[in-house]
């Protein structure tokens, strides 16, 4: 048995990466850095973030997803079958390199288990996250022009996504999070979609949570039961925590991967707000049922902003860790199954 103190508090998954990095990478792309100087770059980078993460106090610390640049192109690419015709615009002057799928999807090579084991060397957490973009959203976020349908798409990444998940289950990971921003996109789709993501989690016996954010909840809730995912990681504190009493009614046994701090908003939390937020989840939860993150990844946020936004939710969650212990509740279970 796995145990965690109560309220145990995560990230989501991205971090902002170091100022030099960001060089780093222009440098490579313009063809002036040599790849093992970038991979070297990536390293020390995940190094710092992680160290960041820990001293703040998160308890399950991700490495940042420092060697991403975005979160459907960076599978596509290591996944065969797709290729890229160019970049397109996401929004303002943010572009990616859309993929296509053009032949049989097919995985040929671990996708981020040496991610996993890189960050297993250098943080002192038994517990990490590690986090994969689902079937869906890579689905949704590219050009089909290979299978049938959608929705056959959909399940030819699942079953994918499901042999990653199983390597990295005997490498050792404990806690695998599955990203899907865009399943309550096309509400029609829901029955099938959640059919598939499912697919992700057959023969896995380790933690299996859902990160779902900036959506429709009210879309998304009437599958909580259906859904083979332990946690359902959501924002809220973006929203102003419309719809938390709402969806913690919903979501029965499985946990909440509660958001309480907004990563489209540059202003540090007031610490007696967060706690309140919290206390609001446990009205309805019990302690046990609450993982506390931000509402997405930490990003597009400057390292000392997020560092500070982290330092305020790790702070409020001290605070009701303190009353939880008066009543006797110090610790919970890492829960691996549904």
């Amino acid at each position: 048995m796995i145990e965690l103190p109560v309220l145990p508090t995560t990230v989501i998954g991205s971090y902002p990466r170091p100022k030099w990095l960001k060089e780093l990478v222009k440098a490579a792309k313009a063809g002036r850095l040599g790849k093992k100087y970038l991979i070297e770059g990536f390293n020390d980078a995940v190094v710092a973030v992680v160290k960041e993460q820990e001293e703040v106090g998160i308890d399950i610390p991700s490495d940042g997803e420092m060697r991403r640049d975005e979160m459907v192109e960076y599978f596509a690419e290591r996944i065969e079958g797709f290729k890229f015709y160019g970049p397109v615009r996401v929004w303002g002057t943010h572009y990616f390199n859309k993929p296509v799928v053009v032949d049989s999807l097919r995985r040929t090579k671990p996708i981020v288990l040496d991610e996993f084991k890189f960050l297993m060397k250098v943080t002192n957490r038994r517990v990490v996250k590690v986090t994969i973009t689902g079937p869906y959203t890579i689905a949704d976020w590219s050009f089909n022009e290979y299978y049938k349908s959608k929705e056959e798409l959909v399940f030819e990444l699942a079953k994918i996504i499901n042999e990653e998940v199983k390597e990295l289950e005997k490498a050792g990971a404990l806690f695998v999070q599955i990203d899907e921003p865009a399943l309550t996109t096309h509400p029609k789709e829901m029955e099938w979609a959640v059919e598939a993501i499912n697919e992700v989690t057959k023969g896995v016996n380790i933690k299996l949570g859902l990160h779902v954010c900036y959506s429709d909840y009210r879309v998304l809730a009437p599958y909580f039961d259906k859904l083979k995912f332990s946690q359902f990681a959501l924002e809220f504190a973006n929203r102003n925590f419309r719809d938390l009493t709402y969806i913690l009614r919903k979501l029965g046994d499985k946990e909440i991967g509660l958001g309480v701090i907004d990563v489209h908003n540059r202003k540090i939390e007031d610490i007696n707000a967060v706690v309140r937020a919290i206390r609001k989840a446990l009205r309805v939860v019990r302690p046990e049922q609450i993982y506390v993150n931000p509402d997405c990844g930490l990003k597009l946020l400057s390292r000392e902003v997020a560092r500070e936004k982290l330092r305020v939710m790790v702070s409020a969650v001290k605070v009701l860790r303190r009353e939880l212990r008066r009543k006797g509740i110090e610790t919970i279970e890492l829960r691996t199954k549904v």
